[in-house]
């Protein structure tokens, strides 16, 4: 059984409790000495940055930001200028400086362009062939930086590793010291796959829009680009649908312990939408069904074959609910939800979970992905499911989303070699809710504990049995909330693990090594205390002293 085989009694909630305060102490020295320090320390290496970049060339001559520095964007270029505005809102607490966003040209400065695969004649870091869609180049000479790229993601992504070769402290909220020096040389970098996802369940515990949007930003920082909103599950529906409106009044009106709960408006959910996408993060929401819907089923009698509505859930034990599958209003309400969040969400993919159906028979299973299937493509969506889908008949172009822990499932491997691409999550690697040992305050252990290295050694490409290497379509790192109720648990039980699968999903496998890798993670801790980000200390990192 999958992600709850645990007892929420009042002592698990007081030692949650603990826990905030547990991660808390366990910060670091003074952040405020370790920024000061990492800024008057010589500029970071080029290949000091997580996620590893694809290749690395050194150059001579470090750039200096100073107090007249501009940044350079492409003219008559939104992708540019809107590149340029984050960027300088990044840069401008810390150092003080204007750092004046034009389209005028010029040699010197930060200069950020989309360009094509020609290279301009006599103007260096200017071509953009092999770079794809989310790749990007970075040229640092005495007189400039320069990030190129195809796309705005790619301007993106080259801005994260920007910030990660400047000190710590540039990410501070209060003007800090300085100097502001970048190491000379070129970074070219292209991400290995296309999905890097994160997932965060909003269900078991209601996280805010705010809440949320301070994960994206913690995502972005390592190049995530896909945001898995796990909206409904027995606990909590956590999305409205003008159809059926007591999913989110009534169904969404608890949550795992009893607490209050919540619900996204659809103006909600059009903002964390549209603040993910200027992080080029995609959002994926997800219904999960025919089980994992207790909510829905206390919310609408009609939706369950006895017509009697089963009262609200606040536990955390799975796979004792279903959809009534011979129903024909099952249908009905199936279409109404997914026609709505579809309209709502820009993206290419809509979630309808699958997985711990345990009260639904296999027959009826395998008859309600054929029919729902269908359903997702005719409102211009593609089907992602957890990979139980494997076990019924996954549509054409589906992707199934595997949470196992060994990769030993044929029915997976044999969809794999039909088609249906996979993203992989196993839980005994990638769930981020796994304790990181016994004393963890946080978090479940079903899985078993998963500290830093299990997270990060291991690779995507080999680990599903069977399975040809190009179907796996990338990786994902799901946040199940059972324990979960605050962005600081959030925080300490994605950090350190995070950044890992981030470096397997966007790294070249030659780059992945255990004892580099724990080398350069380390150097990130001044980055996140600047940040605010609360973090477990794993003892199996060298973070810095004082």
């Amino acid at each position: 059984m999958r992600r709850r085989r645990a007892r929420l009694l009042c002592s698990l909630l007081l030692t949650v409790a603990a826990g905030a305060g547990t991660a808390a102490t366990a910060s670091p020295p003074s952040a405020a000495a370790s920024g000061a320090g990492a800024a008057a320390a010589a500029p970071v290496p080029l290949d000091r940055v997580v996620p590893a970049p694809a290749s690395v060339r050194p150059g001579k001559s470090p750039y200096t930001i100073r107090p007249t520095t501009p940044i350079r964007v492409e003219p008559g270029s939104r992708a540019a200028r809107s590149a340029g505005d984050y960027l300088a809102g990044v840069l401008r607490p810390a150092t003080g400086y204007r750092l004046p966003v034009t389209a005028r040209g010029g040699g010197d400065g930060i200069r950020l362009r989309i360009v094509r695969d020609a290279k301009r004649p006599g103007v260096k870091g200017t071509g953009a062939k092999g770079l794809g869609a989310e790749g990007y180049r970075l040229v640092v000479t005495r007189r400039a930086v320069t990030i190129s790229a195809r796309t705005s993601a790619g301007l993106f992504h080259g801005i994260q590793t920007l910030r990660q070769l400047l000190p710590a402290s540039v990410e501070r909220a209060t003007r800090q010291p300085g100097p502001w020096r970048i190491s000379g040389g070129t970074i070219t970098d292209v991400p290995r796959y296309a999905w890097r996802g994160a997932m965060l369940d909003v269900s078991r515990h209601f996280f805010t829009v705010d809440q949320v949007k301070a994960y994206v930003d913690q995502l972005a920082l390592y190049k995530i680009n896909k945001l898995h909103l796990h909206l409904s599950d027995d606990q909590g529906w956590r999305i409205a649908i003008d159809s059926w409106p007591r999913l989110a009044t009534y169904g969404g009106s608890t949550q795992v312990g009893g607490g209050r709960g919540g619900f996204y408006t659809k103006a909600d959910y059009r903002e964390i939408v549209r603040y993910a996408a200027q992080r080029h993060l995609t959002v994926v929401p997800e219904i999960d069904m025919p089980g994992h819907t207790n909510a829905a089923l206390a919310s609408y009698a009609d939706l369950n074959c006895d017509g009697v509505a089963p009262p609200l859930y606040t536990g955390t034990e799975v796979g004792f609910s279903s959809l009534c599958v011979p129903k024909e209003v099952t249908y009905d309400f199936v279409d109404d939800v997914i026609r709505e969040i579809a309209a709502l969400t820009p993206g290419r993919y809509l979630h309808i979970g699958g997985d711990e159906a345990h009260s639904t028979s296999h027959d009826d299973y395998v008859a309600f992905m054929d029919r729902v299937q269908p359903v997702v493509a005719k409102y211009g969506k593609t089907v992602v499911g957890w990979h139980q889908l494997t076990g019924a008949r996954p549509a054409k172009g589906a992707i199934a989303q595997y949470w196992g822990t060994d990769g030993s499932e044929k029915e997976v491997a044999d969809a794999a070699k039909n088609g249906t691409r996979l993203v992989l999550s196993p839980a005994n690697r990638a769930y981020l809710d796994m304790k990181y040992d016994p004393s963890t305050p946080l978090g479940l252990s079903w899985a078993g504990y998963v500290e830093a290295k299990q997270s990060y050694d291991w690779d995507p490409g080999s680990y599903i049995a069977g399975a040809p290497p190009s179907s796996v379509l990338g990786v994902e790192a799901p946040l199940w909330s059972e324990t979960l109720s605050t962005s600081a648990h959030i925080a300490y039980m994605a950090f350190p693990r995070l950044p890992g699968i981030a470096e397997l999903g966007w790294s070249p496998r030659s780059t992945h090594d255990w004892d580099d890798y724990r080398v350069r993670l380390a150097a990130q801790a001044p980055r996140w205390d600047a940040l605010g980000i609360d973090y477990h200390r794993s003892p199996q990192i060298p973070w810095p002293t004082e």
